[in-house]
């Protein structure tokens, strides 16, 4: 059923050539099942959509559908412990500011979306079937409400590596307010996406001008975070 690899404009975490044979098969298992329930969501609806459904198009159980993804939602909200990850590895290097580790993290997210779109025989429908992506999310109040627990839980893992990165405590309110304004940003390229997605930009003009809106926004809140991480102590 899937014609789109939805997948493809996520960041990749595995690297095939490392894998074996059962993990590879795990992963594109794992593909399917994101690809096809996105494609169902997008048609007829989230709600409209059973899960026993997705596993039938997929030829599983629907158990086996629960193996891969805890709940309906993590089906097409399938990237956030990707992103909780690479927060954690990269608010951990101190060579790079906080700041300049989300915004790495931020461009890798677009540029794999941005990449995708580019490759699409028609780029402009790609964009606009990320724009219904997009109103999907926003329009149904369990896939908000997954999102909003999701960013919870990076500003929590975000805050827990700043603390350490400071070495101060996790319930300070300095790592607490800095870990809330990175995970802010990802906001800002999630709006400006749906601002910039218009069909009439190409995929390099779309990277462009959001990444220009989510440079503004951390600009403002750069000197601030760096002040907090020139408070820590040296020893």
């Amino acid at each position: 059923m899937s014609t789109v690899d939805w997948t493809a404009w996520r960041p990749q975490t595995a690297e095939p050539e490392a894998e074996g044979l059962r993990e590879q098969k795990k992963r594109r298992l794992r593909q399917r099942l994101s690809d096809t329930a996105t494609e169902m969501f997008l048609e007829h609806g989230f709600d409209a959509v059973r899960v026993s459904e997705i596993a039938q198009a997929c030829g599983v159980s629907e158990k086996t559908v629960f193996n891969y993804f805890p709940t309906k939602e993590s089906l097409i909200l399938d990237q956030g412990e990707a992103t909780m990850a690479a927060l954690r590895t990269g608010l951990a290097d101190t060579d790079h500011s906080a700041v300049e580790a989300a915004l790495r993290i931020l461009s890798d997210e677009l540029q794999a979306m941005t990449s995708w779109i580019a490759a699409q025989d028609d780029p402009h429908q790609a964009a606009a079937m990320i724009r219904r992506f997009g109103a999907l999310i926003r329009s149904t109040p369990s896939l908000r409400a997954y999102h909003r627990d999701m960013t919870d839980r990076l500003v929590t893992a975000a805050a827990e590596t700043l603390a350490q990165r400071t070495r101060s405590s996790r319930d300070d309110p300095e790592p607490q307010i800095a870990a809330t304004a990175l995970l802010g940003l990802w906001s800002i390229q999630f709006q400006s996406l749906g601002k910039h997605l218009d069909g009439a930009r190409t995929a390099t003009q779309i990277h462009e001008a959001v990444t220009a809106d989510v440079r503004r926004a951390a600009k403002l809140i750069d000197t601030g975070l760096a002040s907090f991480e020139s408070a820590a102590p040296t020893c």
